[in-house]
This record gives C-alpha cells, sequence and structure tokens, in this order.
C-alpha cells in the first residue's frame, strides 16, 4: 500500500472517532483525534489504563502545539530546537484537546514528531493526535509491529501499513515537564 493511502485512510478512521495503530518517531502508536473524548476514552480501554494517567500527543508543528497550550515558556522552545532524540514536553495550560486528555492539573504532554509517517499524518489531519504504547499498561512497550499483542491488534479500527517490516531497537521518548516560570523536571529520560 501506498504511504498517501495508509494515511489517507488513517485519518478517514480518526475523523470518524476510530482508533488506529501506527508507527511514530518512537515506538509504535495507539493514536486518535485529540479532540475526540470519546476516542481517547477508546484508548483508555484498549489499554485497561486508568484515565487519571494521561496520555501524550503528537502535533506536526511550533504553530499546531501552540494551538493546544495557552502560553509555551521560552525554555520550552529553546528545548524542543535542540534536542536530537524524540523528546515530550510537559506544559501547562492545555486547551482545545479533548478533557479526559488533559491531566488534573491542567498540562498536557505534547511532542513535535520529525519521523516521516507520523509527521505526514499529524500534517495532514490538521490536528493533534494521541500517541501511546500500542500496549495493555502495564505490559511491554511495543518497539516494533511484531511485538505488538493479538489483543492489541484486534482492539484497533485500522492498523497502518508503514514500517511494519522494520526490525530494530527503539525506545520511548524523554519527558520533560516545564513549568510557566522555566523551571523543569525529567520525567522519562
Amino acid at each position: 500500500m501506498k504511504r498517501e493511502e495508509d494515511i489517507r485512510n488513517a485519518i478517514e478512521t480518526m475523523k470518524r472517532g476510530g482508533v488506529i495503530l501506527y508507527p511514530t518517531d518512537t515506538v509504535w502508536g495507539l493514536g486518535c483525534d485529540a479532540t475526540n473524548a470519546e476516542a481517547v476514552e477508546k484508548i483508555y480501554r484498549i489499554k485497561k489504563r486508568n484515565d487519571s494517567k494521561a496520555l501524550i500527543c503528537l502535533v506536526d508543528s511550533d504553530a499546531r502545539l501552540q494551538r493546544y497550550v495557552k502560553t509555551v515558556p521560552g525554555v520550552a522552545w529553546e528545548l524542543i530546537d535542540t534536542v536530537t532524540e524524540p523528546t515530550t514536553v510537559i506544559l501547562d495550560g492545555a486547551v482545545n484537546l479533548a478533557p479526559n486528555l488533559i491531566a488534573d492539573d491542567g498540562t498536557i504532554g505534547i511532542r513535535i514528531t520529525k519521523e516521516p509517517f507520523s509527521h505526514e499524518l499529524c500534517y495532514r489531519f490538521q490536528k493533534a493526535v494521541v500517541s501511546t504504547s500500542a500496549n495493555v499498561s502495564g505490559q511491554p512497550t511495543a518497539q516494533n509491529y511484531d511485538d505488538i499483542s493479538e489483543e492489541i491488534l484486534a482492539a484497533v479500527d485500522y492498523v497502518c501499513f508503514a514500517r511494519r517490516q522494520e526490525h530494530k531497537p527503539h525506545k520511548p521518548s524523554t519527558i520533560i515537564k516545564i513549568a510557566m516560570n522555566g523551571e523543569f523536571k525529567i520525567i522519562r529520560k
């Protein structure tokens, strides 16, 4: 299947409120429209995860990131501009997202993806896309397509074809929480 068709199918699935399984700039992920609370709830059910544990979302650009956070601190922009590995920033003042995607303290974990497939998916969808590891909570993270359990494969509405043949190590993103005053804390390295 051509990448354009794969992305079009994934976008159509998300527009209908469905959940996709897709390769990201880190590990394989479960994704949906980050503004659709029912779709976000489906992901929590698939992962068997308490919705008090917030999910991450991906965007394609600085401009798109700014749609989902009231104010981005300068130190966050410096970090985003200098990191070479996928890095998720947790920022205060989340807006325009499904309420069940936003943490109780009003923060959101968000990452600008540069990986070709997930970047084009976010660009063409024109919205933030949920990105959480394609596994049941507590189970090993699926680094490659072959690592994904049958339970997860059966639970999603669309499985992307991109990078299914890949067999190389991948790891989750670094996560850094950045407060409005510029203070930061490394949550995951």
